[in-house]
């Protein structure tokens, strides 16, 4: 295994490195790609279909195809996501007999909950099955010491990008998450919690922040996941500020800047190596788009500042990311760019083929990161005993894929 050390030149820009002309080629190619793992039609055996999910938009269109005014959508939009409904004869600023045609026509749907487990710290994790059977998992992480917590969204039905130190990267991606599922996770967690209809700007949330971090590569499912987010920002709706959401990426560069454009919300970064060598290696994402070309995507985020700086995650992993040398580069790798850097203790799982490194190595790490003025935590492991840790999520959901699919996107 390369060991990874730092020196000097150890990052370049590739001769084949993408420039500006390409991205726009190189993002379409990847939505053409992704296309082939589009998630099932929202719509129930019966002929009903899934309100969760529509924007709003598509929820007036429905409406009107119904025979009904456009503003109606605006009444739905407040009982599905700033109330929290499911039954339509709950929704009493509607005539009943709207109400009875709206439910032979709709449902507003959430993930079957397969199974729930609370952590000894709290942490609580959720299996959730979807229509189709497929099951994803995701994560509610308590702050140890407020009324308040982070929902873990997943993207995607296992995971394209085979990240070595991941036990969700041993899963080949059997589909992508439509806009209902991504957002049906976070909805069933308000439902697990009472915390409905959502809390106005002045009064607490439990369920706080959003971090886009659960199995799967959002990026690689742009189009669903930036639908969803856009509904959960709403703010006739669930209301969550884009200042409340992180979407976490390996570094699908020609995404990155649509992302920042698009949406505004924070970006955090799966680095986790400071040389394209090693980072090939246990980040295979990189052969496509290496270090350089990922830091100079994290310089043009939009909105990047001292008050909203660039998370990068990186893992420790013992002997091989995690010494003094390799420190000092990162510094130099992230030199004028709004930055922190989570350091996250590798969390074990079955077969994995690393260690975590030690506590003295880790706080040595930092050490070099905070005299450098970059703000460098060391994550503390949360929701272990239940494999809810990063890194340890995982279902048994398999599909046979052809030679052709097991390229990475």
């Amino acid at each position: 295994m390369p060991g990874g050390r730092a020196g000097p030149g150890a990052v370049t820009v590739r001769p084949q490195a993408m420039n500006a002309e390409l991205t726009a080629d190189e993002r379409t190619r990847i939505l053409a790609k992704t296309a082939r793992f589009n998630p099932p039609p929202a719509t129930l055996p019966d002929g009903r279909r899934d309100l969760v999910g529509l924007d709003r938009g598509e929820l007036a269109a429905e409406l009107v195809a119904l025979g009904e005014k456009p503003f109606r959508a605006k009444q739905l939009w407040h009982w599905i996501y700033h109330q929290g409904v499911t039954d339509f004869a709950r929704m009493n600023s509607i005539a009943a007999p709207l109400r009875a045609r709206l439910a032979e026509s709709f449902v507003i749907g959430r993930p079957e909950v397969a199974t729930e487990q609370t952590s000894q710290d709290e942490t609580r994790k959720w299996l959730f099955r979807f229509r189709d059977g497929q099951p994803v998992e995701t994560v509610y992480i308590p702050d140890p010491e407020l009324d308040r917590g982070a929902v873990c969204l997943s993207t995607q039905v296992g995971c394209t990008l085979s990240c070595r130190f991941c036990h969700t990267g041993t899963q080949n991606l059997v589909r992508n998450l439509g806009a209902a599922e991504i957002l049906g996770q976070f909805m069933a967690a308000r439902d697990s919690y009472g915390e409905w209809p959502s809390p106005s700007d002045d009064k607490p949330r439990l369920l706080s922040t959003i971090v886009v971090m659960g199995m799967g590569e959002p990026l690689y499912n742009y189009e669903n996941t930036a639908k969803a987010l856009r509904i959960i920002m709403d703010h006739e709706g669930i209301g969550l500020s884009r200042r409340r959401i992180t979407l976490s990426t390996s570094g699908v560069v020609p995404l990155m800047d649509r992302c920042g454009t698009e949406l505004g919300v924070n970006l955090a970064v799966s680095l986790h190596a400071v040389t394209d060598e090693l980072r090939d290696e246990i980040v295979p994402l990189n052969r496509k788009y290496p270090i350089a070309e990922l830091l100079a995507a994290c310089r043009r985020y939009p909105g990047a500042s001292n008050a909203r700086r660039i998370t990068f995650e990186y893992v420790m992993l013992r002997g091989v990311n995690d010494t003094e040398a390799e420190a000092r580069e990162l510094v130099r790798l992230l030199d004028g760019l709004p930055a922190k850097v989570n350091l996250i203790p590798f969390n074990p799982w079955p077969g994995a083929p690393y260690r975590t490194s030690t506590h003295e190595q880790t706080a040595k790490f930092a050490a070099i990161l905070n005299a450098a003025g970059y703000s460098s935590p060391i994550r503390r492991p949360r929701g272990r005993d239940i494999l809810a840790a990063c890194g340890q999520l995982k279902t048994d959901a398999e599909r046979p894929r052809a030679a052709d699919q097991k390229a990475a996107l």
